[in-house]
């Protein structure tokens, strides 16, 4: 079986992070932030720790982003204070949520004016077109410091930076995400909802391509999201296309068994 095919059997099957081994662990750190689509955003009230809800995506190199409220407590906390930490949790499908994998992100929220950022934000959040253009809403992108990884019962590690970031130069991919998700939405509709229907196990129609970056791509369906990984980074539209040819082939033969 080919490495792709092995990422989207355990995509499908709920992957087992306690099972990765442990210099896996910038791996399953970046999974968890690829793959959530809200978090809870700890910062600074006047000395004390203050926890919010927010919705959240990421750049193609795992840094989270955040489309922000200047007039919520948490942003005008950060812009005295611009330390942050994130919690993402992915323990959703766990009967016990303490044997599920978990990360806080530390590091410092930033003001990013990047319109690729900002439409990577938006295809994560259709919703947040409402307000996205407001003069009171802004992006922020997380530099992130350290990770504190929970990844299965007794598996806690620290991951410094330089294993949370994707570190590859993927700036080829970058500029093509969003003329291959259009490709993929317009001309291969089929294919993105044999992705998500046979190699992922989801119901539902009109799945859609939302985000691609080199380590797997994002599905959305109304307001249920999916990713699904790749088991070796694609850092060109050519290992790209490679790639999401090999997944289809491999979907249809499941569809025709």
């Amino acid at each position: 079986m080919s490495l792709l095919l092995n990422a989207f059997a355990a995509s499908r099957a709920g992957r087992d992070m306690a099972g990765e081994r442990e210099d896996d662990r910038g791996v399953i750190a970046r999974r968890l932030i690829r793959g959530g689509n809200r978090a809870a955003l700890a910062t600074n009230f006047n000395g004390r720790p203050y926890v919010s809800l927010v919705i959240v995506a990421c750049d193609v190199d795992a840094s989270p982003l955040l489309l922000l409220s200047d007039l919520a407590q948490h942003t005008k906390n950060l812009r005295a204070n611009p330390s942050v930490s994130l919690l993402f949790d992915g323990t959703g499908d766990y009967p016990d949520p303490l044997t599920g994998p978990r990360l806080t992100v530390l590091g410092r929220a930033e003001r990013c004016d990047d319109p690729r950022a900002l439409a990577r934000f938006g295809a994560r959040h259709p919703s947040s077109a409402d307000y996205a253009g407001f003069a009171d809403f802004h992006l922020y992108r997380v530099e992130v410091e350290h990770g504190h990884l929970v990844a299965g019962f007794g598996r806690i590690s620290w991951v410094e930076r330089g294993e949370l970031k994707f570190a590859a130069d993927a700036s080829a991919l970058a500029a093509a995400e969003p003329e291959i998700v259009e490709h993929m939405n317009t001309d291969h509709a089929d294919a993105v909802a044999l992705y998500a229907e046979k190699l992922l196990g989801r119901t539902g129609s009109g799945w859609r391509m939302a985000g691609i970056d080199p380590e797997g791509l994002d599905l959305r369906c109304a307001g249920e999201t999916a990713r699904l990984d790749f088991a070796r980074p694609v850092l060109t539209p050519a290992q790209v296309r490679a790639a999401l040819v090999e997944l289809a082939q491999a979907a249809r033969n499941i569809q025709a068994s």
